[in-house]
């Protein structure tokens, strides 16, 4: 079962690049759970179709994921010459990013936290076959 230590398994892993053109948004004022509201909606959708889902979502998050399948896109056709036509939505995720910590005065002289929540974005396209 073990394949070596650990180091070995991750430079093998890292070895592989992905060539699958991609956009990533680091940082994102929202939170992973209503990101990825967004994000399943899209997944595994040709462009024009993720695209069109995007532009008439009203949550806040669907402004972000438009400007990244837009930013992916012109990435898929200036640096892998790939036909805009025939890309699709390989990819979609939201991972966790570090969370604001703020402070809100409530009676008698507590403090309740806020969190507020940020979340690392990334969309990956790829050409269909």
């Amino acid at each position: 079962m073990a394949r070596g230590h650990r180091s070995q398994i991750k430079r093998e892993r890292n070895a592989v690049k992905d060539l699958r053109p991609s956009a990533k948004l680091s940082y994102a004022r929202v939170s992973v759970q209503k990101a990825c509201f967004i994000l399943d909606a899209i997944r595994g959708k040709d462009l024009n179709t993720a695209i069109g889902i995007v532009t008439y979502n009203p949550r806040y998050a669907s402004s972000l994921v438009k400007k990244l399948l837009e930013s992916a896109a012109a990435n898929a056709e200036n640096n892998n010459n790939m036909d805009r036509e025939n890309l699709y939505v390989a990819e979609c995720y939201a991972n966790k990013g570090p969370t604001m910590k703020r402070i809100q005065p409530r009676a008698q002289g507590r403090a309740y936290r806020i969190e507020k929540r940020t979340s690392h974005i990334t969309v990956v396209l790829d050409e269909k076959k």
